[in-house]
């Protein structure tokens, strides 16, 4: 076992942040010889019960939960900043074009290296990712996940329709390729495989049936797509789908709704699109540096904690602009503040920081397992520098409460924020 005396932040099961200015954290392996959280509280309260165990001191440090991103490209690490009017433009011109580099092996396997170090130099510990539709993408970034320990969830692309030579692949071929890659990697170490449909037009019918009978033959495995999230992708799912309600509903119709399902965007839902997502277990990834950089519109928040059901904070890069959950969140308080349909609602600091740790981690049915500093959670945690810049140590240096605190780092705060992240390895 090792410990950690710094300052801890943490959440309870309401998802209030708790903060110990002086606090310790222990770390071992479990049954399995995985590294999970043994202790997490007062110093003056633990410490004499691991006296013998090593401590690092950490003094002016924050240990906090690491990030969990709930929606990313990792092919699209190099779209990210690509100019384009809109979502299917931005699709057609840029990334389409960069994603058929995949089949590739080698450079799907160089680049998922630097895309996990990104995440690891910006404090993300646990990513829901895409691949492309070539299963050496995703052969790729599993290897180099399962290789660093990471947590990490992704799957291959379908897309039988409506893709360009180069991503479109073969309808009962990328079927066969979906369920040999759930054999090969799902469960293995900390690695989950994603069932990963496109988007709904970019797939036949046959091709989501053929997803949704996989879902079910596969229960535990994570559901993935986007949704909603241009007005001109609505209209062009209703035309695809002219029997379904809803553009979630065509999902629905196909058995790719329940838990563990995660759709990106969400946003231009109605009451009945929200309380199918509470009545199915299913979560919304919020990605709001994305809408904003493509000007799709704005999450509702208000509408999500109305009906009440599961949504979590991505940065989706590369339509996102940031690997960094501080600018993700920052732009979340945006939203917020400027885009709902009651203006004026302000999501507090902890409410936010939740939505990128532990709420996330509820909303990939991963809680108690990841996003927080609690006893038999993964050990994946930040070491957080407060003083890392001069305005930074300024500011926060006149925080009168945790609120102020966590605000100034979100605000302020970037990857030079994040000292070390570790990374629990598994068994």
């Amino acid at each position: 076992m090792k410990a950690y005396r710094a300052s801890l932040l943490n959440f309870d099961d309401e998802g209030q942040p708790q903060f110990e200015s002086d606090g310790l954290l222990v770390v071992g392996p479990d049954a399995q010889g995985s590294q999970v959280i043994r202790a997490a509280g007062n110093w003056q309260a633990l410490h004499a019960d691991y006296a013998g165990v090593a401590v690092e001191h950490l003094p002016g440090r924050i240990l906090a939960p690491g990030f969990v991103d709930m929606h990313i490209h990792y092919p699209q690490t190099d779209v990210i900043g690509a100019p384009a009017p809109g979502l299917l433009p931005w699709l057609e011109n840029y990334t389409f074009p960069h994603e058929s580099r995949f089949a590739d092996g080698a450079y799907a396997a160089a680049t998922a290296g630097f895309f996990l170090d990104e995440l690891a130099r910006n404090g993300v510990t646990t990513a829901l990712t895409f691949s492309t539709s070539h299963p050496a993408s995703v052969d790729a970034l599993f290897g180099a996940a399962q290789a660093r320990g990471l947590r990490l969830i992704t799957g291959k692309c379908l897309q039988d329709r409506h893709s360009p030579d180069g991503v479109r692949d073969d309808t009962e071929q990328s079927l066969i390729d979906t369920e040999s890659l759930i054999r090969k990697w799902h469960g293995v170490g900390r690695l989950g495989y994603a069932i990963t449909p496109r988007f709904a037009p970019s797939c036949t019918d046959a091709q989501l049936a053929g997803a949704g009978e996989l879902a079910a033959k596969h229960p535990d495995v994570w559901i993935q797509s986007h949704v909603a999230e241009n007005l001109d992708e609505v209209r062009w799912a209703h035309e695809l789908f002219p029997d379904a309600r809803s553009y979630l509903a065509v999902y629905e119709g196909f058995g790719l709704m329940r838990e563990r399902a995660v759709y990106a965007h969400c946003i231009h839902f109605d009451d009945e699109d929200r309380a199918l997502m509470r009545a199915t277990g299913t979560a919304a990834a919020v990605s709001p540096t994305s809408n904003l950089f493509l000007g799709s519109g704005f999450f509702d928040f208000e509408g999500a904690d109305r009906v009440g059901y599961l949504h979590g904070l991505a940065s989706d890069v590369g339509g996102g602009t940031s690997f960094s959950p501080f600018h993700t969140m920052l732009a979340a308080y945006y939203v917020g503040r400027e885009g709902q349909t009651k203006p004026g609602l302000s999501l507090s600091p902890g409410r936010l920081w939740w939505l990128h740790t532990a709420g996330a981690a509820r909303a990939l049915g991963l809680e108690g397992v990841v996003g927080n500093l609690r006893r038999g959670c993964d050990a994946d945690f930040l070491v957080l520098n407060p003083q890392a810049t001069p305005l930074l140590a300024r500011k926060t240096a006149q925080a009168r409460d945790l609120a102020e605190l966590l605000f100034s780092m979100i605000v302020l705060g970037d990857d030079r924020l994040i000292e070390r992240t570790v990374i629990a390895q598994a068994g």
